[in-house]
């Protein structure tokens, strides 16, 4: 089991290393700038012992070159002579010179390849975090409509941000320490190898037990670090609702149960947060007790072999020993703590990579059939849609001719939009076609398939930007002329012109600087500006006050001249002239004809339009 948890760990890094791949050539960079730091730093400690007992008198001076073998012992005795020649030559004090600027000049290039190697992993950190954002905004993009019913907005909002930012500092932050710590660990192990063979027995047995225990310790932190991302995507869940919602909130005075839901979210997140804080700064003093405790063992067994006499390391050789040992703790520290914040970024990693991964169920053609206008009709043949299994519609048999105006009504849940959202493929039928010019639309494109459409909904989608901006969404190449002749044609010129800034007006976020009616005229516009074949209006004028819809509707038949529509409407006022009207009822189709057909058959229309007192 625990080695299914590091095979699971190890697999969600390698969704991060795989944006590494195509700069090996870095990674290759940075690892040998921080093999030459170490290797630097192991030079100033290795002189440092044997050079204090010559100079200081402890040792007599080698007067002949010693044999050079491959052994920690030969080569301390030939620096050991070589250092001789300097003290013979010019003096004790020169040669303490000589070594105090060796320890420094070493020093110095220790830390040159140490800041070299910062340099080299900075950018290739960013590059991940610049990557992974663009790639999830991509996917976020690419996903079908049918993704984001089962998602909380604000639980994505948060995956894009809080997720991202806990990558960053949990994960690829570490990388810092996943590479350079563990080439530290290694250079200075087989260093101490070198130095004395039967001592590093010791470490081969007591360091692995080590990692263990700070495995062990740390094993919770990936499950509490995931419940805390949960619950922090929960927050911002409630914090969207709020801020959409203040109105109503305030108007049904319900600020003391939603303080009281979002209290109750935060403070468990508050909870959860301590206790990942209380395991993760264990980390560091752990794994320097566990360090000092090795050291101490290693002092006392190896101690007592030098005053028995049990092997050939000499007192000098085992102070050299135990002063690079030393050296082996921080890296151990940090690596531990990097292990730790590894654990809670692979939570964060596997929400990211929930949607990453998420299914594109609609998908593009390898070969498109070509697209470059509607000429004849959208026919559903046979159509049955069905949502997570649950069915939708049934059956469904509809030409709708080019030029000609069809109304779809019926009960809030029959099928209305599902079926307006079919024709642009923002859902792909469960059984049976859909065809434009009889060709069954899987095989156009998307691109060019949403090119011959727009669409107008019942909530106006306008961004935090200029009127012009809004308007040309999706022909940005647009002229100003363009644009005021689409805002004439949808009603919207005369009140554009009379805001300060004309068409270089802010609207706010969600067009929140406008009326209601101005902001359905502005998206009609957009639909104008776009000049389609096929319009799908989705009860466009239904949520608008009397004025308001009179103005919108006007737009809208102005709009509606010469192309296909696709009218869904509560309003039956706005359809009485469609060429053909669709009654559907549970996603089937029950009743059909014109207004004046429906009427006399005294069915369900018939009823509707009672209900509204159309005569």
């Amino acid at each position: 089991m625990p080695d299914a948890k590091i095979r699971s760990g190890m697999k969600r890094f390698s969704t991060i290393l795989k944006y590494l791949r195509d700069q090996k050539r870095f990674v290759f960079l940075y690892f040998m700038l921080n093999l030459l730091s170490v290797l630097f730093s192991l030079v100033s400690l290795g002189m440092l012992v044997p050079f204090m007992q010559l100079l200081f008198g402890k040792e007599k001076i080698a007067e002949t070159a010693p044999q050079v073998s491959f052994s920690a012992a030969s080569v301390l005795n030939y620096i050991k002579y070589i250092l001789g020649i300097l003290i013979r030559e010019h003096g004790a004090v020169y040669a303490l010179g000589a070594i105090c600027a060796i320890i420094i000049l070493s020093i110095f290039f220790k830390n040159f390849f140490l800041y070299l190697s910062f340099r080299v992993l900075g950018p290739l950190r960013n590059r991940v975090l610049t990557r992974l954002r663009a790639d999830l905004y991509t996917k976020i993009l690419d996903l079908p409509l049918g993704f984001f019913t089962e998602q909380r907005k604000g639980d994505l909002i948060s995956r894009m941000s809080n997720d991202i930012n806990e990558i960053e500092w949990s994960v690829i932050s570490t990388l810092e320490g996943l590479f350079r710590e563990p080439v530290t660990i290694l250079v200075i192990l087989f260093t101490l190898i070198f130095l004395s063979p039967p001592l590093s027995l010791f470490l081969l047995v007591l360091l692995p037990l080590t990692g263990f225990i700070i495995g062990r310790v740390s094993r919770s932190l990936k499950k509490q670090s995931g419940i805390a991302q949960d619950q922090l995507g929960m927050l911002m869940s409630i914090l969207d609702e709020t801020l959409g919602g203040l109105r109503v909130i305030k108007a049904f005075n319900a600020e003391k149960f939603l303080q009281s839901k979002f209290f109750k979210v935060n403070n468990y997140l508050n909870h959860i947060r301590n206790k990942m804080i209380f395991r993760r700064d264990m980390a560091s003093p752990l794994s320097e007790l566990l360090g000092v405790i090795v050291l101490c063992c290693i002092l006392f067994f190896g101690g007592q072999m030098i005053l028995t006499h049990q092997f050939a390391l000499q007192p000098e050789g085992f102070i050299t020993y135990i002063a690079i040992f030393t050296q082996i703790i921080n890296p151990s520290k940090t690596l531990s703590t990097s292990f730790y914040n590894a654990q809670r970024g692979t939570a964060a990693i596997k929400r990211i990579e929930e949607v990453l991964k998420a299914n594109i169920e609609i998908i593009e053609p390898e070969n498109p059939v070509p697209f470059p206008s509607f000429r004849q009709s959208i026919e559903f043949r046979h159509v049955s849609f069905s949502y997570e299994a649950v069915p939708v519609l049934h059956d469904i048999n509809l030409v709708i001719s080019k030029g000609k105006t069809v109304a779809l009504v019926g009960s809030s849940g029959a099928g209305k939009s599902t079926m307006a959202d079919l024709i642009p493929r923002f859902h792909d039928v469960s059984s049976g076609e859909l065809l434009v010019d009889g060709i069954n639309i899987k095989n156009y494109s998307l691109h060019a398939l949403r090119k011959q459409m727009s669409i107008v909904t019942q909530e106006p989608i306008l961004f935090n930007d200029t009127i012009s901006s809004n308007i040309a969404l999706g022909t940005p190449d647009a002229a100003l002329t363009d644009i005021e002749h689409a805002a004439m044609v949808a009603n919207a010129h005369t009140f554009i012109s009379q805001k300060d800034n004309g068409y270089e007006t802010s609207i706010g976020d969600r067009g929140s600087k406008l009326s209601g009616g101005e902001r359905q005229r502005v998206t009609i516009a957009r639909a104008v500006l776009k000049n389609p074949p096929i319009l799908i209006l989705d009860e466009a004028t239904s949520s608008l006050d009397t004025e308001s819809e009179r103005l919108v509707q006007d737009a809208i038949n102005n709009m509606m001249r010469n192309r296909t529509c696709l009218v869904i409407a509560h309003r039956l006022s706005t359809i009485r002239h469609a060429d053909e009207i669709i009654v559907l009822q549970m996603g089937r189709i029950v009743e059909r004809g014109t207004h004046d057909q429906l009427v006399s058959q005294q069915g369900f229309y018939k009823r509707l339009v009672d209900m509204q007192e159309i005569r």
